[in-house]
């Protein structure tokens, strides 16, 4: 089974403050997007890797010392549009891993989770139990219910499809002209059944400046543990 990863990096988004893009931001001394690549591009299972930016050059030099043969192609206008043309670019592959550049601390278990998931089912993808109390609001943000949280899980990616079923559901979306805000949407709406796997709480999406604090401070306690060994 060949397992291919498309991260995409072309979202324009937030800048965290700085002065280039998010997915260029570096954490712990490494841009965000090499972190996330890396992850993947270390993984004994994965092959092919497809990045999607919005700076095709600058995210080659940014990602050259962990994944120099990654192919790199220019994003689209929204992220469904990249992960569609990542998908174009890719070659041969049963299994395909979508996956934010702003999640750059994904560990190794959750990739080998999905792995086995989408392998299994088709489509898989990791999720984690939301921890807070969640309300439903009205137009006005006045509380009209408590939502009960057993059922209820955020998710995360990197999310797993076979590459026929993923393509099969961007063609659908594309000549109906829908939008989804993730791959697993589009899947969903086309009958496919997606599992959920354990996600982790270390693989969250950085989109403010505290995310990246808490990113920091994570990768400094990693780098303490190892030279502690």
């Amino acid at each position: 089974m060949i397992v291919a990863a498309i991260l995409v990096a072309a979202g324009r988004g937030r800048r965290l403050g700085a002065s280039q893009p998010k997915a260029l931001v570096s954490i712990g001394g490494q841009p965000m997007i090499a972190r996330a690549v890396a992850a993947f591009a270390g993984h004994p299972r994965v092959g092919p890797i497809v990045v999607v930016a919005s700076d095709p050059e600058a995210v080659r030099g940014a990602i050259a010392a962990v994944a120099s043969r990654a192919l790199i192609v220019a994003g689209g206008p929204e992220r469904q549009d990249s992960v569609r043309l990542g998908l174009a670019a890719l070659g041969k592959a049963d299994i395909v891993l979508v996956h934010d550049a702003a999640r750059p601390l994904v560990p190794r278990t959750v990739i080998d989770a999905v792995i086995d998931a989408a392998g299994r089912h088709g489509a898989a993808l990791p999720a984690i139990a939301p921890p807070d109390t969640v309300k439903e609001v009205d137009g006005e943000g006045t509380i009209i219910a408590t939502v009960p949280r057993d059922r209820l899980r955020l998710a995360q990616t990197p999310q797993g499809f076979r590459v026929d079923l993923l393509r099969a559901a961007h063609a659908r979306a594309e000549a109906d002209r829908f939008h989804g805000t993730d791959e697993a949407a589009l899947v969903e709406r086309i009958g496919a059944r997606v599992v959920a796997v354990e996600g982790s709480a270390r693989n969250f999406k950085i989109t403010r400046p505290d995310d990246l604090v808490l990113a920091e401070a994570l990768v400094r306690l990693e780098e303490d543990r190892h030279a502690g060994t």
